[in-house]
């Protein structure tokens, strides 16, 4: 998947920004220059029975408490991907995770929740690989849910 040039045949503008490698938010705090936007963290879950994913979006500074956000999407368990089923769904290596990945799900089988609080700021998101940061407008991620298909839910995620 070419990211830069799907965002530019759905008209998504962004600010680029490379830096170093990082896999984590506070290693992007540590060694990514100063961008504007909101950092994103974000989780890449899997049910149970593991038939059933879900990208969930947060700030980068909220601890997410995963027993009670299981309640909120509504299934018994909740656990984190593993690389395999991100590299399947979203075509992405740990650490590159990314909203952007969104565009190789082409089955629309991942459920997006983005927290509310987020909605109506830029994010900064990576384009598929972790040595770069893209900063998008909240329009240009609504463009960007719209092309891929994808339902965006906004919830409440809870912190523990």
């Amino acid at each position: 998947m070419d990211i830069y040039k799907f965002l530019a045949d759905h008209g998504i503008s962004y600010d680029k920004f490379d830096h170093p490698a990082v896999y984590t938010c506070e290693e992007a705090e540590r060694l990514c220059p100063k961008m504007p936007g909101t950092p994103i963290k974000n989780l890449f879950l899997r049910d149970k029975d593991g038939k059933t994913h879900f990208f969930v979006a947060v700030g980068y500074e909220k601890s997410v408490d995963l027993k009670a956000l299981k309640t909120v999407l509504g299934v018994d368990k909740l656990s984190f991907a593993s690389p395999e089923r991100l590299q399947k769904h979203l075509g992405v290596e740990p650490g590159s995770v990314s909203l952007l990945g969104l565009a190789n799900d082409i089955d629309k089988s991942v459920q997006v929740f983005i927290d509310e609080k987020l909605w109506g700021q830029s994010f900064q998101c990576h384009p598929l690989v972790n040595t770069v940061t893209l900063v998008i407008s909240n329009e240009g991620m609504s463009k960007f849910f719209q092309a891929t298909g994808h339902k965006l839910n906004l919830i409440n995620v809870p912190a523990r």
